[in-house]
């Protein structure tokens, strides 16, 4: 079977863990080279070695300005070009606005918002003079839907949602396209934070889903035909009333 990425670079930001490493496993599984960017470089090490000869690392600070601007080249040097960039690394705090701690939020606002489009801004030249590729972001449901117990990480995701908006209205007459997955709930690093109680419910009552499926629904907007954006796709368990 022909597999559909066969000769595409990927770079994915946070790719050491959780939804990044879940979609480096399947696009190489569609015939990509994955470029595995993160700051967990023993991490990166191993996994390079596990995934094989079409995967890459890059050690990046993404709360390093210059490291981030720097990308591109990097990309280039490790993969010979780039095709599709991810933007999926983040962080996340919960909890009420009053008890919160905003040295904290900074942190997460910065990988979130400054981070993320920092990157963006490094890559985005090198697709435009090329006439092709894909931008992707992990946001999330949160970006759609003001969730109560996360404001401040609600307010990071609505930040992304309009950048990918707004951006994907510049490029698109480049051949650029700008689009991100919302996913609802998914077992990973970012919700080490919740309450164990809360924690606990969700894994009895299904709604919390697993990065596997994120990864699909990412495939899915990359093998659209060029002529098609998925600008948004939003995936919840069954179960989350939003």
């Amino acid at each position: 079977m022909t597999k559909s990425l066969n000769g595409k670079v990927a770079a994915i930001t946070g790719a050491a863990s959780g939804i990044g490493l879940a979609c480096a496993r399947k696009l190489m599984d569609e015939g990509a080279t994955v470029v595995l960017i993160d700051r967990a470089q023993d991490k990166l090490h191993s996994l390079c070695a596990e995934l094989g000869e079409r995967s890459r690392m890059l050690v990046v600070d993404l709360l390093d300005g210059p490291q981030v601007s720097g990308l591109l080249p990097r990309i280039l040097e490790v993969a010979g070009g780039l095709d599709i960039f991810h933007a999926n690394a983040g962080a996340y705090v919960g909890g009420a606005v009053a008890d919160g701690d905003p040295d904290s939020w900074d942190r997460m606002l910065n990988l979130n918002i400054n981070a993320a489009f920092r990157s963006v801004h490094a890559v985005l030249p090198h697709m435009i003079a090329q006439k092709s590729g894909d931008i992707l972001f992990t946001s999330s449901v949160a970006g759609v839907v003001p969730v109560v117990w996360e404001p401040i990480y609600t307010a990071s995701k609505f930040a992304v949602q309009a950048f990918v908006h707004a951006t994907r209205r510049q490029v698109s007459q480049h051949g650029v396209r700008v689009g991100a997955v919302l996913p609802g709930p998914v077992v990973t690093a970012l919700l080490d934070d919740w309450p164990k109680e809360k924690m606990d419910e969700a894994l009895a009552n299904g709604s919390l889903m697993q990065p596997q499926e994120v990864a699909e629904a990412v495939y899915f907007m990359l093998s659209r035909p060029r002529n098609v954006v998925i600008r948004d796709l939003v995936i919840l368990p069954n179960s989350v009333d939003l």
